[in-house]
């Protein structure tokens, strides 16, 4: 799903890597599976439920200078998938010292979204039971 590195400036995908990416959360700074058209289409990984990613963005604005790299963290559901990211990234315009959108200042906690998934917290609490740890 990843845009091609062309597509947004760079002259191939090593030149984008860090830049549009997910990575599997937990110990390290980027856990296996690395997700990115440069790695993953030779070599893929089975996305299954209860795994959580980290999935980076990032996109030139149309001065040729200014960018806005975000990162979303998600956790795969048996239906598809829940953002667990707190930050309202889907309204950011401007980012620096303050954060601005269409609607003036914006605040640094999202102020609408769904109720928890309930596979997700199900998730949680098994594991919690199971003693499961971050490395498992």
């Amino acid at each position: 799903m990843w845009p091609k590195a062309e597509e947004f400036g760079f002259p191939d995908e090593e030149a984008a890597f860090a830049l549009q990416f997910g990575h599997g959360i937990g110990l390290a700074i980027w856990e296996k599976p690395v997700i990115s058209r440069m790695v993953s289409l030779e070599h893929s990984h089975e996305i299954k439920p209860g795994m959580v990613f980290a999935l980076e963005t990032f996109w030139p604005s149309k001065d040729g200078w200014s960018a806005a790299r975000i990162e979303e963290e998600i956790v795969v559901t048996e239906t598809g998938h829940e953002v667990i990211t707190r930050f309202p990234a889907e309204k950011l315009m401007v980012a620096g010292a303050h954060y601005f959108t269409v609607d003036g200042p914006l605040s640094t906690t999202r102020e609408h979204e769904a109720a928890p998934n309930s596979q997700v917290k199900e998730m949680v609490a098994g594991a919690k039971r199971e003693g499961v740890a971050a490395t498992d």
